[in-house]
């Protein structure tokens, strides 16, 4: 358990780097507020020390910067917690370049991502994402050689999104079962963003199996979502809680099972509700230990 001190040195680099945020966005605190979505007053106060981040504006304020809210709390994109670690190839690519391209090569992933997602890949043009972000097709090609790359980056983005809730949340739960049930909630399809997010990923998969899509790009990013689901299971198992069984196994089984039932979600033969349910049903019933 932390100790008080620890506790304290924690918070201060955390504004710190939140700071770095706002000074290398090259905006005023106002503007970068309106970004993240965030009252001005409540960043400031937030900055002072007076109040504390909540976990979604952690998670705004990593997407707006391009960095993971693992490194907002911690100082590394890699410290081990409560969620595995992507490969820094799965993870956004950072550039070096004027804030203002930053910027914007930022809001063009965005657009493009809500695009894929709406639209598909093979209907979405670059001359649609460009006027989504307000720029010519030429400053969309000034940031990515073509739409297949930008594509990537978006899968990329996903897997930050996944990675940046869970590094905000997780921590909170009592113990593996309920961190375990957390986590699936945090990646069911029952919102607009998550919707989107699947519809990635299912695109992904498709361009993998019959398009020639990028197979290590997706393997390493997936990779990530199943050792999260491992390593919540072994935690489970070395406390008693989940069932002795191959670890292996039974991550596989969740995992596949999770799958298959947020695909059934986006084509509409099921419903969150009912998947949650599902969900829910293979925990009690496989996964916890029954004496």
């Amino acid at each position: 358990m932390a100790t008080e001190s620890q506790s304290s040195a924690a918070a201060l680099g955390l504004r710190n780097r939140v700071k770095a945020c706002i000074s290398e966005s090259g905006a005023p605190q106002r503007e970068f507020s309106r970004r993240v979505d965030l009252d001005e007053t409540k960043l400031s106060k937030s900055l002072r020390g007076v109040r504390r981040f909540k976990p979604d504006e952690l998670v705004r304020i990593a997407t707006v910067a391009g960095v993971t809210v693992n490194w907002l709390l911690t100082g590394s994109d890699s410290s081990a917690g409560t969620t595995a670690v992507p490969l820094p190839s799965s993870l956004p690519r950072r550039v070096r370049d004027t804030p203002d391209h930053v910027q914007k090569r930022r809001e063009i992933i965005e657009a493009a991502w809500r695009l894929f997602a709406d639209r598909g890949l093979h209907r979405t043009r670059i001359a649609d994402i460009a006027r989504a972000c307000g720029v010519s097709s030429s400053a969309v090609h000034y940031h990515f050689q073509d739409k297949q790359e930008l594509f990537e980056e978006c899968l990329r983005f996903s897997v930050k999104l996944a990675f940046d809730c869970q590094v905000a949340t997780l921590h909170l739960a009592a113990g593996p079962l309920e961190r375990l049930r957390h986590l699936m909630a945090l990646q069911l399809p029952d919102d607009e963003g998550l919707r989107a997010d699947w519809s990635i990923w299912l695109q992904s998969w498709n361009s993998v199996a019959v398009e020639g899509g990028s197979r290590e790009n997706h393997t390493q990013a997936y990779r990530r979502w199943y050792r999260t689901v491992y390593d919540v299971i072994a935690e489970g198992q070395d406390s008693g809680i989940f069932a002795d069984a191959p670890t292996e196994d039974l991550a596989t089984q969740l995992t596949s099972l999770f799958d298959g039932l947020g695909i059934k979600v986006l084509v509409g033969t099921v419903t969150p509700e009912r998947m949650r349910a599902q969900v829910d049903s293979f925990i009690d019933r496989v996964l916890l230990a029954h004496t």
